[in-house]
Order: structure tokens, then sequence, then C-alpha cells
């Protein structure tokens, strides 16, 4: 089951975004670029229903977003932010929990169930010998680790993350997509805001390219990264050419 976008139209003060039209398939890392203000992290907002609608439709596995309650919606799709905000104090394990919200009653207590999919989740982000730590004793590389962990005890199809690899060394730039790319083996939905092309183009399967609020290309990075369309969208002359080790197109400035 997909996420179809129809006709979406919506932003926020002057800017305008849309109309877009779009399917993000399942079990697929999509990944939204394009230069800084041209919509991305707007799209992804509008998608997840964090940002209010001024047309057209979001469809997550055939449910209307806008018709869909909060609390179920909560269990079809994961929103991470780019810059969440949690106590520094609480350990690993506790953030995790908050993840669990969504399928708990009002008294939040926490099942034998919810106990195993937190720890699951960990052991998946491969942060579950960090699970006593403080979030502030924590490198940023682990600190987003653990906001996956969270992510992924939401226990949702579908998870869209804005700009997750953001101020983090390379090293954890790369282990982040990693998890991502594997994240989707199971059937589950990524889709991802980023800005780095060559990181895209390798671990995503599909590339949505955006400028000024509207979807510019979009398809297979092979298909969609070229001279031509580096200099439409970015206003650069560059040369692309496949990477020797993954074949994913990467390019050079001429």
């Amino acid at each position: 089951m997909s996420i179809e976008v129809k006709n979406l139209t919506g932003g926020q003060g002057a800017f305008k975004l849309g109309p877009v039209n779009l399917t993000l398939g399942k079990g697929k890392l999509t990944a939204l670029i394009g230069p800084n203000g041209c919509g991305k992290s707007t799209l992804l907002g509008l998608v997840a229903g964090v940002l209010p609608l001024k047309g057209g439709s979001v469809s997550i596995a055939g449910h209307d977003l806008i018709a869909t309650r909060r609390r179920k919606l909560a269990r079809e799709i994961t929103v991470l932010p780019q810059n969440p905000v949690v106590p520094p104090s609480i350990s690993v394990e506790q953030l995790v929990h908050y993840g669990r919200a969504p399928h708990q009653n009002l008294l939040g207590m926490r099942s034998s169930k919810d106990k195993a999919i937190v720890a699951e989740a960990m052991r998946t982000a491969d942060i579950f010998d960090l699970r006593e730590r403080h979030l502030s004793d924590l490198s940023g590389g682990q600190r987003q680790r653990a906001f996956i962990a969270m992510g992924l005890a939401q226990d949702t199809p579908y998870i869209l993350l804005d700009e997750p690899t953001s101020f983090l060394d390379v090293r954890y730039q790369f282990d982040i997509l990693e998890l991502l790319k594997s994240l989707t083996q199971p059937g589950r939905t990524c889709v991802v805001v980023l800005h780095d092309i060559a990181q895209a183009a390798r671990y995503a399967d599909v590339l949505v390219v955006m400028k000024d609020g509207v979807i510019v290309e979009e398809g297979a990075p092979s298909q969609v990264i070229s001279p031509v369309l580096l200099n439409q969208v970015y206003g650069i002359d560059a040369h692309v050419y496949p990477d020797p080790v993954s074949g994913t197109p990467v390019m050079t400035l001429s």
C-alpha cells in the first residue's frame, strides 16, 4: 500500500508549494532533493499532516489524511523532524518508549508487548547497549539512531524523516543511510529529505527532485541524475558518471 498525493498545495507564509502529484511506493526509500527553499520539508510536513493542506489530498494506505483521526494516523505513519526536542536527561530507553504512545491507553501503561517492541527497536538501531545512557551523553550519530529507534517502536509501515543526516560527521551520515535502507527490507516505506545528491543517489530507490515548490523530476537515480537536470535545478555544470563501486550516479563539476 502506498501514499498517494494528488493536486497537493500548501505552504507557510509567502511560500507556495504545488500542485504536487506523487506516489510513494511501498517498501522503497524515497529521497526528496533540491536546492534550499525548494519545498522539500514543506512537502514532507504536508504529507505527514504536520502542516495544513490548502488544496488537494493525501491518501495513506487508502485512508484520507484529513478524515483520519490523529491517533489512528500515528499508528500508520511516523514523523521524525529535523530538530526533535526532548529533555536531554532522559535515557535512551525512555525515549524509545515514547514511540509506543499511540498504542497505549490513556494511563500509558507499558505491556510486555510494548517492552519487547522497544527492545527490538533498539537492537535494530544498534543502540541496545546504550539503553541506560542519557541522551546528553550520546554523540550526534548515536542520538539520531535513538530517535530512529523511537520511530521504529511506533511500529508503523511509513517513516518520514526530515534531514536525518544534517550536522553529522560523514561516517555517521553513511551509518544512518545504511540503517534507513535496511528498514525498507521488510516492506516498510521510508521518505527522507536529503541535501547530498550523491548520497541520495546511492541509497534511495527513488529520487524526487524539487525546485520552486514543484516536482521537476522523479524516478530511479540512474534515470534522474543528469548534467541537464543538475544545471536546471542547481545551476551547476557537472559531469555525471557511475560510481565504480555502487554503480550509482556521482558528479564532478565541469
